[in-house]
């Protein structure tokens, strides 16, 4: 296969490149209003109790948790006939919005929850139909019209569908903000490394084509199943950063190969059979990784396995397709425009030194060596010493709190934002913070006393303030006059009692508060809703499903890396420590974000949790990337230990042979990621930061440290596979050391022995 493609390459450059550019305009004309069919929201269990439940409330009460909130403040106390004639006027004309299903207000109720603890605030809750997309689309219409000054009236929009419409808008900006940021940073990268404009470029243009290429793909997924806008964080990220990895290694063996002497086919053969390989297979690695979040029933996570099994499919395709035609194409182009010839303007004395520059550029690859040698003489101190820095950033991770995302994740000064913290702080009781208790089946009406009983026990749990029902009002296990903010409770075959409580949704207490309702002996069938109780079941929903993920992923990553070495404890050793650097990464995001350190300067709110979907996607995200760096560092170790059958060589050659493309691979990642933190959405600030902090710990200390230490205390075991195992491995082995049977051989070029230095 490999043989073939360097074929293609070399004899139909140009009808390859045309193919690829209709292909790129095709997914440019596709998918340019991708986001159109992108949704807000997935981080729910759709097949859990909480679900159920809230699409009963929906569907058949048009009730559930109220979406939209009008905040409305007064110069005067809100009990003041004026200011109620008017806030009663705003709700009548709130009501008759099509898209509306209904409306209270403080006015029409006079329940003390909808009234600020100072008397001069006061809500107007309403229920939006339809799902999310349906009800953030209706705000953004409804907003304008009720935001501001309404008479003697100054009104400010909040609630879910508000805040899933603001991060819509915002996450638009933010992706454009990275990207301007990213892109011109990894060109620079890759200008500094090839150190040619057109080399450069390639990188670039395969990273071009895997991002819109994505954007098609979610773009036509979103006609048949829910996606998330958030993957498009990932498509972008994603696609720069392994477009950038794959293209260097393979433009940096071909440059090899032709330095050696070789013509460009004999050279375009060798590097697709040995860097074009490994690419193939690394991108499987990475794709079935990110594919693992298929298991997790939220589309949220799904999202970003649609997101990232199509970026990495289409950047190795790409790489493997697109890039050798473009390298044959170019030929000595390919060196031509080499920037170091930039600084000229400097001088001639500038000019009669660039030799002595570009030499020194040239012994790169011999400092990754010395670094190698240096490491190896001292494994046993490195190895210690490398691993107590990453156990002791991942400390943090031993107190992590998990939660969902709420308005806290748009910046302090979005409207919705400054809505809901004003609830938090000035209302001792909100009514949009409600547990939800939904009954199905039978007629609610005949069985009131069990109902009446069942609320009552109820309302004595800790933590509840009242539960309303078509049996009236308790409070403390007594009844008392109904509350009128319920009228309908009682469907033709369904109920709900509304569970009233001061504790904070998104929080542990929160959680162990629907685990106390649940525990509450139940004559009916009941499913408890609610923020608290969506998060508590997403959590559930998570933990039960990640154990196949990590199956998954660790037993893919043990069986690439065994077929691609023939050694067990070597594939062992690299999933051990990817574990290492992922939970360091990971402790040092709870120390950051739960913690609260570096809010200050990363501007966003404490909340005193991680959310806990994007926990998940960072982990299969990180490792799968991780992977990709393992799989080039071992894929040149390999080589070398056939032909020398020397470990301490085949580290020290690997190391200096892809140091410098990994480091600068995993840079160009980080930037692209790291970029995101400029973004206003702390969520995608955490997943840029963590995603960026993985790759440059994997980058420096796990590539350049642990793996040559380990290795080296390892010995020849590193290679070593009982017998069955060496049966299977010699049959299905990816042996990137065969060249193909192409007509031209490899010309056999020798290489300098790697002594170890020891001390005397």
């Amino acid at each position: 296969m490999f043989d073939r493609l360097a074929r293609l390459a070399v004899r139909r450059p140009k009808l390859v490149l045309i193919a690829t550019a209709l292909l790129v305009v095709g997914a440019l004309l596709y998918g340019m209003n991708v986001l159109s069919g992108l949704k807000q929201g997935g981080q729910t269990d759709p097949a859990s109790g909480s679900a159920r439940g809230a699409e009963v409330l929906d569907t058949q009460f048009g009730a559930g948790h109220p979406n939209l909130v009008l905040l409305v403040r007064a110069d005067r106390p809100v009990d003041d006939p004026a200011v109620a004639a008017a806030a009663t006027r705003l709700a009548a004309r709130l009501a008759a919005e099509p898209e509306v299903a209904g409306v209270s207000s403080y006015w029409q109720v006079k329940a003390p929850p909808l009234r600020s603890d100072d008397g001069r605030t006061a809500l107007i809750v309403a229920r939006l139909a339809g799902d999310q997309n349906k009800a953030a689309a209706a705000v953004d219409r409804i907003a304008p019209q009720y935001r501001g000054t309404q008479g003697s009236l100054r009104v400010q929009i909040g609630g879910e569908a508000a805040v899933r419409s603001e991060l819509t808008k915002t996450v638009r900006g933010d992706i454009s903000t990275a990207e301007a940021i990213g892109i011109p940073l990894v060109a620079l990268i890759l200008i500094l490394v090839l150190r040619s404009f057109f080399a450069a470029l390639l990188p670039l243009i395969v990273g071009f084509f895997s991002v819109l290429g994505t954007n098609a793909a979610l773009k036509l997924l979103s006609e048949f199943t829910d996606v998330s806008i958030f993957a498009l964080n990932l498509a972008t990220g994603l696609s720069l950063g392994l477009a950038a990895d794959y293209g260097l290694f393979i433009v940096k063996r071909f440059r090899e190969e032709r330095r050696r002497g070789l013509d460009v086919e004999t050279a375009m053969r060798i590097t697709m059979n040995t860097a074009g390989r490994t690419v193939l297979y690394s991108s499987l690695t990475v794709a079935v990784a990110v594919s693992s979040m298929l298991v997790f029933p939220m589309y949220f996570l799904r999202s970003f396995a649609y997101a990232g099994v199509s970026v990495v499919l289409l950047a190795a395709l790409g790489a493997l397709v697109a890039l050798p035609s473009a390298l044959v194409l170019l030929g000595r182009g390919l060196d031509r425009w080499d920037f170091t010839r930039a600084f000229v303007w400097v001088g001639r004395r500038f000019r009669r030194r660039r030799p002595a520059f570009a030499a020194a550029a040239e012994t790169t690859d011999s400092w990754w060596r010395r670094a190698a040698l240096v490491v190896m003489r001292r494994p046993l101190f490195f190895t210690a010493s490398s691993a107590f820095v990453l156990l002791l950033l991942g400390t943090p991770f031993l107190h992590l709190n998990i939660g969902l995302p709420d308005d806290r994740t748009l910046p302090a000064t979005a409207e919705p934002h400054v809505v809901q913290q004003t609830l938090r702080d000035g209302f001792s009781s909100v009514a949009t913070n409600e547990v939800d208790v939904v009954i199905s089946g039978g007629n609610p009406a005949a069985r009131a006393t069990d109902i009446a009983d069942y609320a009552a026990e109820l309302s004595t749990v800790a933590g509840v303030v009242a539960v309303d029902s078509i049996a009236g009002r308790h409070v403390n296990g007594a009844a008392t006059p109904p509350n009128p903010l319920s009228k309908r409770f009682a469907s033709a075959n369904s109920t709900y009692l509304a569970v009233s409580t001061d504790i904070e949704g998104v929080s542990t207490d929160g959680q162990n508060l629907v685990k106390r309702i649940r525990a509450v002996p139940s004559p009916f069938h009941a499913q408890v809703t609610g923020t608290s109780a969506e998060l508590l079941d997403a959590r559930t929903g998570l933990l039960d499903r990640m154990p196949l993920a990590l199956a998954i992923i660790v037993a893919t990553t043990l069986i690439v890396l065994f077929l691609l070495t023939g050694g067990v404890l070597i594939a062992v050793n690299a999933v051990v420590m990817n574990f290492l650097s992922l939970s360091a990464t990971f402790g040092a995001l709870v120390w950051i974000f739960q913690d609260g350190h570096l809010a200050g300067l990363l501007g966003f709110q404490v909340t005193g949790w991680v959310d806990v979907s994007l926990l998940v996607l960072l982990f299969c995200v990180a490792f799968g990337v991780s992977m990709d760096y393992e799989v080039f560092l071992l894929s040149r170790m390999k080589e070398e230990y056939v032909r020398t059958r020397d470990n301490h060589t085949a580290i020290a050659y690997g190391i200096e042979k892809t140091g410098g493309i990994v480091t600068a691979a995993a840079l160009i990642t980080s930037i692209v990621f790291l970029a995101m933190v400029t973004a206003h959405v702390t969520h995608i600030k955490m997943f840029g930061l963590g995603l960026g902090l993985a790759m440059l710990l994997d980058a420096t200390l796990v590539r350049t440290v642990l793996v040559p230490a380990l290795m080296r205390l390892a010995g020849a075991a590193n290679w070593w596979a009982p017998r069955p195992l060496r049966a299977i491995y010699d049959r299905f082995g990816l042996k990137e050391e065969d060249t193909g049977s192409g007509p031209a051989p490899m010309p056999t070029v020798p290489r300098q022995q790697v002594a170890i230095p020891t001390r005397r």
